[in-house]
């Protein structure tokens, strides 16, 4: 379930490329005095994901923009819209906008689907499975990046998304009936991007892919139905790993 926030520009700003950190910021200050205001603490998955500010340009006052929130606990989704019914402005960094509209949306996972990355997908590869994948580093775990095998991409986030399906929902599903998920890549390319955590800058490297599905069945479709709300791969709460569903393939 999503939330699309329409916005329009109160000033001219150059795009902020370190926007993560910033628009995190912003998502949490929304979950203050209600029930999921534990979130900013929690350890471990938080089950939501958003968008970047697109289009992601230089933006002169009075132009529209938006910003997508996505999550697959519908309440944690209302919390948002509930909130955000109070605010005419939004400040993200220097970034301000006056909030315009707010709408519900609920992407379909049809039998045969599209989906595109809109913002980065991080996974990051733990020490334990360097000698499956051939990786040598002394690191506790290293990012995937294009020249490391397919097959330690594929792999991790699979197992991300089971793992955070199982999490969310309290319940075991069969592997079998799930994979193989993933059918068709298209890598477009590989990014760095470099966030400002507690005064430190710290370098991810993520990745810009199609992924094509055809004859899914019900039950990847739901995981599918979940994953993209959630986010793909990790650092989802820094809004990586947003996804969305191509129209017009």
């Amino acid at each position: 379930m999503r939330l699309v926030l329409s916005l329009e520009s109160a000033c001219d700003y150059a795009y902020d490329l370190r926007y993560h950190v910033k628009l995190q910021g912003f998502v949490y200050s929304l979950l203050r005095h209600t029930p999921y205001e534990h979130l900013h603490d929690l350890r471990g998955y938080k089950y939501f994901c958003f968008s970047n500010i697109y289009p992601p340009f230089d933006t002169r006052q009075g132009e529209s923009r938006q910003l997508v929130l996505s999550s697959p606990d519908e309440k944690l989704v209302g919390t948002f819209a509930q909130a955000l019914l109070t605010r005419e402005e939004i400040n993200i960094g220097s970034m301000r906008f006056y909030l315009r509209g707010i709408r519900v949306v609920r992407p379909k996972i049809r039998r045969s689907v599209t989906l595109v990355t809109r913002t980065p997908i991080i996974v990051r590869i733990p020490k334990r499975n360097y000698p499956r994948y051939g990786i040598v580093s002394e690191h506790s775990y290293v990012y995937w990046r294009p020249d490391m095998a397919f097959d330690a991409f594929l792999r991790q986030l699979e197992d991300n998304l089971v793992k955070k399906y199982r999490g969310f929902h309290g319940e075991e599903i069969e592997e079998g009936q799930l994979r193989p998920l993933f059918q068709e890549f298209l890598f477009k390319k590989q990014v760095c991007n470099h966030l400002l955590i507690k005064n430190r800058e710290v370098r991810v490297f993520g990745s810009l892919w199609e992924f094509r599905f055809s004859h899914l069945t019900g039950e990847q479709r739901e995981l599918l139905r979940f994953a993209i709300d959630a986010g793909f791969g990790e650092r989802n709460s820094l809004g990586f790993g947003f996804m969305e569903v191509k129209v017009g393939r």
